[in-house]
């Protein structure tokens, strides 16, 4: 797959390649801080990775590894591993936070509910409403 395609596309050509479960295995595991396999990486984050990757990834830039690892799951599916979820939504780093908000939202994942809902005092701004929306989208979908 080119570079000129998206996150999305490349996430379901390689659940499509390798199967649903074992990309999802991965980010898990990449999310964790699993070891780096810089093919996967690749296919996560695309051009944006392979540049850090060439530069070894600078100390400061490893939360992007976390990021592409919950955007996997974006497109992936988020598993059934609800206690490496509820890890992430307490990264250091802010862009990790927002987009495990983001798969909670978009699966409605109600065994978040909670944690969701202590991040409407997260320090960021796009943490608190990705939260808020993630909230309101599952608690709608249960009833």
């Amino acid at each position: 797959m080119g570079d000129q395609a998206t996150p999305q596309q490349r996430i379901e050509a390689e659940c499509h390649r390798v199967g649903t479960d074992a990309v999802i295995a991965r980010c898990l595991d990449l999310l964790a801080g699993g070891a780096l396999d810089v093919a996967f990486v690749a296919v996560l984050g695309g051009e944006h990775a392979r540049r850090l990757l060439r530069q070894e990834l600078p100390e400061d830039q490893m939360y992007w590894l976390r990021v592409w690892a919950a955007r996997g799951l974006l497109w992936a599916g988020p598993g059934d591993d609800s206690a490496a979820l509820r890890s992430a939504l307490q990264d250091r780093a802010w862009r990790v936070r927002e987009m495990i908000c983001k798969v909670a939202a978009k699966y409605r994942i109600a065994d978040l509910l909670d944690d969701l809902g202590a991040l409407a005092d997260d320090p960021n701004l796009r943490v608190r409403r990705a939260a808020e929306r993630a909230v309101v989208l599952t608690v709608d979908s249960l009833d």
